[in-house]
């Protein structure tokens, strides 16, 4: 499973993220819900926790996820095919 989201950050840029299985269980972990949660009951800080787990990830930052978020305007659904 591979969720895509878009992240608007506060300078006005934005990027498309792929989250993958590693970032799920990471957020499964850190907030102690299943991610099939995220259909029925959706918030806000998962959606940018996931987005900041993809970005540690792949070492496209370095900050902690509260720092990271004093950059980001928004996360939300990506157009991208999440193949």
């Amino acid at each position: 499973m591979k969720i895509n989201l878009r992240i608007e950050f506060n300078g006005g840029e934005s990027k498309d993220v792929t989250c993958s299985a590693s970032d799920l269980v990471k957020l499964e972990s850190k907030f102690d819900i299943s991610i099939a949660s995220l259909e029925t009951n959706p918030k806000f800080t998962h959606l940018c926790f996931l987005a900041w787990a993809s970005e540690f990830r792949l070492k496209a930052t370095d900050k902690e996820f509260d720092v990271w978020m004093d950059t980001v305007s928004s996360v939300g659904a990506s157009d991208k095919d999440p193949k």
